[in-house]
């Protein structure tokens, strides 16, 4: 598979997950991982803001 040009890097699939098929799975990139200090397993929060979708640590 050829490598993606440098414009298109951060342009990503949504992946079906299972076998129901009652998820999707979205891969996101390691930099950003890395520049927000986040841990594997680490639990998030995920909230709709009109059109968008925002992401932030889980806080107890």
């Amino acid at each position: 598979m050829a490598r993606p040009k440098a414009k298109d890097k951060n342009i990503r699939k949504l992946t079906r997950l299972g076998n129901g098929g009652g998820s999707l799975g979205l891969t996101i990139p390691i930099e950003f991982v890395h520049a927000l200090k986040w841990r594997e397993r680490q639990k998030v929060v995920v909230s709709k803001r009109g059109k968008t979708l925002r992401v932030a640590d889980w806080k107890k």
